[in-house]
């Protein structure tokens, strides 16, 4: 697996790698079920595997449109917001719409769409920004978010299942971008930006040691590389997590983290 941080690995390609697992990860837990399941109520609130599906597959489109109409995205995006009182709402009306479709139907959307974004960002050119509802992102990083995504609905869609999935090395693409949006999250809160870093240290699935920030900083998040991304796709109450914190800056970060664009998210309650 390729390092995020090493500008001089072909990054685009191995996110794109990682991301086609997550896509067939979740698509081995989707293909066996029968039309029934896709009904079974997951961990957000009011959303079924079906919610989470079509999800996915309409955030796909957008990014396809992102790729192929770039000029086109922020002038849909706006006249997709008339009227709406806030972005989730939007998001929840996509979720609900393709929730309506036959399972197989909505199987298949979801399948070419990531399959499609795949070949497109692909051949996206090279250090071209793609707008997004967020800050706008190269192929790599909207590769990035797409796999963060896939993986984050996987775990709501594998919890109502009451599967467990194994953790493994494509966690470092979400905690790299976990890292790098601490900025946003603080913004997304109305707060301000902290200037000084963060040291983020953590373990992988196999005990390889990952860290991202200045050695000598003094505030620090260290744990498994699990529980970071369960933390910044807020699919966990940082009660928790087995993440030990130290520093006035990362423990304000730790319950507003988020990865994810769009306002502020509710997170999830602690389980106790």
């Amino acid at each position: 697996m390729s390092d995020p941080t090493d500008p001089t690995t072909d990054l685009l390609a191995d996110v794109l790698t990682d991301l086609a697992a997550e896509n067939a990860e979740l698509d081995g837990l989707l293909a066996p079920l029968h039309e029934a399941h896709w009904q079974l109520p997951t961990p957000a609130p009011g959303w079924t595997i079906a919610h989470q599906v079509a999800h996915l597959a309409w955030t796909d489109d957008w990014t396809l449109r992102s790729v192929r109409d770039p000029a086109g995205f922020h002038p849909a995006a706006a006249e997709l917001l008339v009227g709406a009182d806030e972005f989730d709402g939007i998001v929840d009306a996509g979720a609900t719409a393709g929730a309506q479709l036959p399972p197989a139907e909505l199987l298949d959307r979801w399948r070419t769409g990531c399959a499609a974004v795949r070949a497109e960002l692909a051949a996206a050119p090279p250090g071209a920004k793609l707008p997004w509802f967020g800050p706008p992102m190269k192929a790599a990083s909207m590769a990035t978010a797409r796999l963060m995504e896939t993986w984050a609905h996987a775990e709501d869609v594998a919890e109502a299942l009451g599967v467990t999935r194994e953790p493994t090395a494509r966690l470092r693409h979400i905690a790299h971008l976990g890292v790098r949006t601490m900025g946003f999250a603080f913004a997304a809160h109305g707060l301000p930006v902290p200037a000084g870093p963060v040291r983020v240290e953590l373990t992988g699935p196999d005990g390889e040691e990952w860290s991202w920030g200045a050695a000598e900083a003094t505030d620090r998040i260290t744990g498994p590389v699990l529980d970071f991304c369960l933390l910044v796709t807020q699919r966990r109450h940082p009660d928790d997590l087995a993440l030990k914190v130290t520093g006035p800056v990362a423990v304000a970060w730790l319950p507003i983290a988020q990865v994810f664009a769009g306002p502020p998210g509710a997170g999830r309650a602690p389980r106790g």
